[in-house]
């Protein structure tokens, strides 16, 4: 027997799709009315690497049938920022960019690199993507020291950015000209200690 959850009409349930990807999951989702199967929790849970319980994912389906408020199969980035505890991250506006138009499989895989099951690689990973804002594969300098400096705000001068970055760099036998490759960046960075958490409620 399925086990089934289903947000219903009033809470404007949602397929776990987009118009754009996975026709399949379209066909089987259904319509506003559709319900979570629980060989889709198992289908979302491979998706994400397991670092969500099924109980969590059943709670973030909830939560994405909620942010979809015109049952459109997708979250855009204006309903994500109704999500407090990504609004409250201080890359929010960078984040946009990478999460407008996903499906449900790919709301809890991006979520799942804030999880604290989460390795540090997969953080790693996720701010590369948030600092390669062109998508060319790399960054530089300057994109980190800009994202720098959306994470420490006032705390820091734009002087002391720069002075610890160049030290950064320097210490990992890089220079200010250089070009940070995702191998690159995960040699630098893979060892600090990035806070990605996003509590998720599982009432």
């Amino acid at each position: 027997m399925k086990k089934e959850i289903s947000c219903g009409p009033s809470d404007n349930s949602l397929p776990n799709t987009t118009k754009h990807e996975n026709p399949e999951w379209e066909e089987s989702m259904g319509s506003a009315s559709s319900m979570l199967t629980q060989y889709d929790i198992e289908e979302v849970q491979q998706h994400c690497d397991h670092l969500f319980s099924q109980q969590e994912i059943v709670s973030l389906y909830q939560r994405f049938c909620q942010l979809d408020r015109n049952a459109k199969g997708f979250i855009s980035a204006d309903e994500f920022l109704s999500v407090p505890e990504f609004a409250m991250n201080p890359l929010s506006q960078r984040l946009l960019n990478m999460v407008d138009g996903l499906n449900f499989k790919d709301f809890v895989a991006f979520l799942s690199a804030f999880s604290v099951k989460a390795s540090v690689l997969q953080k790693v990973e996720l701010i590369f993507k948030v600092y390669d804002s062109d998508c060319n594969g790399k960054v530089s300098f300057n994109d980190i020291l800009e994202v720098l400096r959306d994470l420490s705000g006032t705390f820091m001068s734009d002087e002391q950015r720069e002075k610890v970055l160049t030290q950064v760099f320097k210490e990992a036998g890089y220079t200010r000209e250089s070009y940070f490759m995702l191998d690159d960046f995960i040699k630098v960075f893979g060892s600090s200690g990035l806070k990605l958490e996003v509590e998720v409620p599982v009432d």
